[in-house]
């Protein structure tokens, strides 16, 4: 028996048994980067409330809501109104039609909304996708609206573009504390806070708790060293870092998180990315599992094509443990992989061999649960203690410990199909259908979620 198998306490070749500390490894890793990230999102909440006012307001920039929209007559008015809301004096509403056939056209011309403009797309320049969508409404806002007399006076560098889905419920004092934000002229981009407005029903609260930690721990803790990445609904990003990127197509490019893809361009070209908490978009959640899965293939796919990007993390110029944190970031889809099928490896090899148990017992424990502990502990604590009390701390444990991993595990099987879908060069993706709105809900506590 070698070292390596007695040292794991197993009667397996040493092959075996390297493959095993190899998975070991990659686990040791995530749950580095995941106290890294938890450290670092406490010290950054600590510092935001620390911080001076900023000396500016949003009535120093020009803030332009992008809204794409195709086919969303359910909820297309109930966003537009909340944005006409937003408490922002100099605004461009840009609804961007994307060749959309049901009453979709015909609700937002019959909106009375200051500040309303609505790009329509046809065929056959429509329905290429939502990067096409939100290039087509960057040309516009270059080219016609900047150039009208009423917005002379504000520069690439004053305007904020924000993408709010069609479905998203935007904060009306959010510009009020992205202005502060925006007042570091490094600050390429920043995200809100995302939160799920029907999660009274159990699948879309596990997706609220999921989108609270993400934004709280792993977003949070990217901001202090800069590198937080953009999700879509809520992202706003300086007009000039998104010059910075763009190439003849516009800035978004083709891909199936093209959110995604454009904030880690946004932080590779050297700008900093951060998490915005003050300040919240909800959106709808989705009720049905089967919608669900079929939303994190793309997702995931997304992700896999995101991969490519991580051979210009080099070029980073943030700090060292940045970086290592964005490599890992990009790779995860293959670390995942790896992981899962090392566990399939050694449990099939357990019964087929009989050579005597690897501990996949612990090592499953580990893998599912150590990187939340590690990442999603510290935040969860101290919000909740804040918040909460004694109960909320309590809850927090449990939903950030065990209920947040085994939703992620759950939704496992999406990493595979999507890894066909991308070798097999699949690229299209169904548009999820929307539910029935309901009405909003005030941003409850971390620990209440």
């Amino acid at each position: 028996m070698s070292a390596l198998a007695w040292l794991l306490g197993t009667h397996a070749p040493v092959w075996v048994a390297a493959v095993f500390c190899g998975a070991w490894l990659l686990v040791f890793a995530a749950f580095l980067q995941g106290s890294a990230l938890g450290v670092s999102a406490l010290l950054h909440a600590h510092r935001v409330r620390r911080a001076p006012a900023a000396g500016v307001g949003p009535e120093d920039y020009l803030w332009v809501f992008l809204v794409p929209a195709l086919n969303e007559e359910v909820t297309i008015r109930d966003s537009v109104s909340r944005l006409a809301e937003v408490d922002a004096p100099n605004k461009v509403i840009l609804v961007i039609d994307d060749g959309s056939d049901d009453a979709t056209g015909a609700i937002l011309a019959g909106l009375d909304v200051p500040g309303l403009r609505v790009l329509t797309r046809t065929a056959p320049n429509a329905r290429h996708g939502k990067a096409a969508a939100l290039n087509a409404a960057y040309f516009h806002l270059l080219h016609d609206i900047l150039e009208q007399p009423e917005f002379a006076r504000f520069t690439p560098g004053s305007t904020i573009v924000g993408v709010v889905d069609a479905d998203g419920r935007l904060d009306p004092h959010a510009p009020r504390v992205l202005a502060g934000r925006f007042a570091d002229p490094a600050v390429g981009g920043a995200q809100l806070l995302v939160r799920i407005y029907n999660r009274r029903h159990l699948l879309a609260r596990a997706q609220d708790i999921e989108f609270g930690i993400f934004g709280h721990v792993m977003q949070q803790g990217r901001s202090l060293w800069g590198s937080a990445n953009m999700g879509g609904n809520g992202q706003f990003n300086r007009l000039s870092a998104l010059v910075s990127i763009a190439t003849r197509r516009g800035p978004w490019r083709d891909r199936l998180t093209e959110d995604q893809d454009l904030g880690v361009r946004l932080v590779q070209r050297g700008w900093r990315g951060v998490q915005e908490n003050r300040a919240t978009v909800h959106q709808q959640g989705l009720s049905s599992l089967r919608r669900l899965h079929r939303q994190r293939v793309r997702w995931a796919q997304g992700a896999w094509q995101a991969v490519a990007l991580t051979g210009r993390v080099g070029r980073m110029p943030h700090a060292p443990h940045a970086r290592a944190d964005a490599v890992l970031y990009l790779v995860m889809p293959i670390v995942q992989l790896l992981v899962a099928a090392d566990l399939l490896f050694d449990a099939g090899y357990d019964v087929v061999t009989r050579t005597g148990p690897l501990p996949t017992g612990w090592l499953l424990a580990l893998i599912v649960f150590g990187p939340a502990v590690a990442a999603v502990l510290p935040a969860v604590v101290v919000v909740a203690m804040r918040r909460g009390g004694v109960v909320g701390t309590l809850w927090g444990v449990v939903v950030g410990i065990a209920v947040y991993p085994l939703y992620n595990w759950v939704l496992l099987p999406a990493l595979f199909q999507a890894l066909v879908r991308q070798l097999s060069g699949a690229t299209s993706w169904a548009k999820t259908q929307r539910e029935a709105i309901a009405p909003a809900v005030h941003a409850a506590p971390l620990s209440a979620r």
